[in-house]
């Protein structure tokens, strides 16, 4: 393996990291300059991970990285700066940085960092001939196969289909799918929300308009049908139609003609109808909301979409189909997911179902630090969900700097940006707390370094396992005992740090006065 080069004007820093790399068995090379780097380079010698300063005499960081780039681009580079502004970030990603770090850094998170970005350079590229031929609809779950051999059945059928499942499960592109393997391929597809058409204006935008039927109505306008003609037209949330309007689609499904609005010449309508809807369209009928006869026209084929969270086995490959189609989109690289991260996703029950899980992708491909995808990389909601956290107490940590910490030669502490994007990567992490703790008597970490800390316990942990000791033992005072001590436990904290002072203790925990006192009779806290 290649080794990993360390670029930095400050000896102190490529001391301590090619010390705490050497203890991870990985090889160090070590450059003062970004000179020396491109002649090494030249050299033909080339590192499996770069890690460059970005302020170092003769050439910067950011120079660094794009003339690395065009030779390399492949090649994860981790931008180290004590000078963290917003300037110096946007230019690290744009110019293809792998992770930005601030100083002062936790030397066990940059260890870290350098760790994934030797996974990213040593993981097998992905051939791009599988995402060259994408099929139009992504499933390997059996709910799925069933699907698709619906649509098979129907290739040859113009027979009217209704569609349903929950919002976000691909109704319309089902329904494109139908049209696309029928013998109406060759006509228009066209597709309306019957739900987001104000009702004055929805029989207008089926039916079409002739010249001055209405205010406004200043040409002749031919509508959707018109426009669906010899191919098929998808009714999207048909179960919103207004009841009037139920009675004129009716009409059309039975005969076959229609007559604009303010027309007096019937209209033509050779078009197959597929409807779709996530509503209970039998309730519906029951509750007088929808016409009986409408829904026996419009279910003559019905065809239940799954939700993903029947089709778990699916989240792989959509997941892949969305980054790559999303960084399509943006003009980016597309970034790979681990095992672990598909693992954590599949757990997820997406209430929002496949359009959820694309957001998700999207957002991934924006927001996520690296290339390579992990599990603590996911958005907050998918880690907050019961079955993908371990448990909610890491929630409470935060990042701690030492009152002493120096922010390399210019003393500048990671604060800012730098602070706000660590942060947020601890939430999303579920990370305990690292409390500061003395350097390795290895070395001095000198300006810009924080050694590695162990992480503190997480209260909510440990309220969890009292809580779970008490059930164990039957104790039916559970919620009351354990409100009881935590109450206790904020207002003598907050009693505390205002010496006494309960008008000051209750505005800082944000209850009112008479609440303050009320708790401290009740839980006795005056004695």
């Amino acid at each position: 393996m290649k080794p990993i080069w360390i670029v930095d004007d400050d000896q102190s820093i490529r001391f301590v990291l090619e010390k705490a790399l050497q203890r991870e068995q990985l090889a160090v090379r070590s450059f003062s300059n970004a000179k020396d780097v491109l002649a090494a380079l030249d050299g033909a010698d080339e590192p499996q991970v770069l890690v460059s300063d970005i302020r170092m005499p003769g050439g910067s960081g950011t120079d660094l990285l794009a003339l690395v780039k065009q030779r390399l681009p492949g090649l994860p580079v981790i931008i180290m700066t004590a000078y963290s502004d917003l300037d110096s970030a946007v230019a690290a990603f744009q110019g293809g940085a792998f992770e930005y770090l601030p100083k002062p850094f936790d030397l066990g998170r940059a260890v870290e960092l350098i760790r994934r970005a030797l996974d990213e350079s040593l993981r097998e590229e992905v051939g791009d001939a599988a995402s060259a031929e994408v099929p139009e609809m992504l499933g390997q779950a059996p709910a799925m196969q069933d699907v698709f051999r619906a649509i098979g059945r129907l290739s040859q059928s113009n027979v009217t289909v209704l569609i349903t499942g929950e919002s976000g499960t691909g109704k319309e592109l089902v329904a494109s799918a139908l049209h696309k393997h029928s013998p109406r391929a060759s006509g228009p597809f066209i597709a309306i929300n019957t739900a987001a058409i104000p009702k004055d204006l929805l029989e207008s935008e089926l039916f079409g308009h002739e010249r001055g039927a209405f205010t406004g109505a200043q040409a002749a306008r031919r509508g959707r049908f018109e426009q669906a003609d010899g191919g098929t037209l998808f009714l999207d949330e048909i179960g919103d139609m207004p009841f009037d309007l139920q009675t004129r689609l009716l009409r059309v499904l039975s005969d076959g003609q229609f007559y604009r609005v303010g027309g007096h010449h019937p209209q033509k309508a050779n078009v197959r109808v597929i409807a779709a809807t996530h509503q209970n369209l039998e309730q519906r009928v029951r509750e007088g909301a929808f016409r009986e006869d409408l829904f026996h026209r419009l279910n003559v084929i019905r065809l239940r979409l799954p939700p993903l969270r029947e089709r778990r086995d699916d989240i792989p490959g959509l997941t892949r189909h969305f980054l790559a189609r999303s960084a399509r989109e943006l003009g980016v690289e597309a970034k790979r997911i681990t095992d672990a991260a598909v693992q954590q996703l599949a757990s997820f029950d997406f209430p929002g179902n496949v359009r959820q899980l694309e957001n998700v992708c999207h957002w991934l491909t924006v927001m996520a630090p690296a290339q390579v995808v992990e599990a603590k990389d996911l958005p907050p909601e998918l880690l907050l969900s019961g079955a993908a956290m371990p448990h909610a107490g890491a929630l409470a940590g935060s990042v701690v700097h030492p009152p002493g910490a120096v922010g390399g030669a210019a003393g500048v502490d990671a604060t800012g940006l730098g602070v706000a994007r660590v942060d947020a990567r601890v939430m999303a992490d579920g990370d305990a707390p690292r409390a500061p703790v003395s350097t390795s008597t290895e070395a001095n970490p000198g300006p810009g370094l924080r050694s590695t800390s162990a992480p503190a316990a997480a209260w909510l942990t440990d309220l969890q396992a009292e809580a779970q000791r008490l059930l164990e033992v039957g104790d039916p005072t559970v919620w009351d005992q354990l409100t009881r001590q935590f109450e206790a436990a904020l207002i003598l904290t907050a009693l505390k740090a205002t010496r006494g002072r309960r008008i000051e203790a209750a505005h800082k925990l944000g209850i009112g006065r008479n609440t303050i006192t009320r708790k401290i009779q009740e839980l006795g806290l005056d004695d």
